[in-house]
């Protein structure tokens, strides 16, 4: 699948897989592991982004992909964030989409939804919101497909 088809149909909060096609090197090999893990991985995706037109330029769509926090006493230090363009020759593929009935607690900012946490029902994502102090933030149930 394209990063095009991911754009246009993955819902918020789907897992998507993407890889170069390349093998998996040998974990003694550790400088080729890391290039090999930056084009090969899996993330939940949180935002999409049309075209933007600037003076010079433009960029073309993406979507963005949370691969992961790093913590240390229940604080997240770093999140690991991925953007990939419309244009990406990597194959991204859905592996799998929220469950009907959880809840997608997102932030709509400029113009453009981010997904923030994705519950498992309306009272988990009520209290999340609380906890975190997401004032602007809402939510939306995932509903079963027809």
């Amino acid at each position: 699948m394209s990063a095009r088809n991911i754009i246009d149909s993955a819902p918020l909060g789907a897992l998507i897989r993407y890889t170069d096609g390349s093998p998996r090197p040998s974990a003694r090999f550790t400088k080729k592991l890391a290039t090999w893990e930056r084009s090969n991985g899996v993330g939940r995706l949180v935002k999409k982004e049309p075209p933007r037109v600037y003076p010079t330029w433009t960029a073309p769509a993406s979507f963005t992909l949370h691969e992961g926090n790093f913590s240390s006493d229940g604080v997240i230090l770093v999140t690991i964030m991925r953007s990939h363009s419309v244009d990406s020759r990597l194959v991204f593929e859905v592996a799998e989409e929220p469950k009907p009935g959880q809840v997608r607690v997102l932030l709509d900012f400029g113009g453009n939804t981010e997904l923030l946490h994705l519950a498992e029902s309306v009272t988990a994502a009520e209290l999340w919101i609380a906890r975190e102090g997401y004032r602007n933030a809402r939510f939306r149930r995932r509903r079963r497909r027809r």
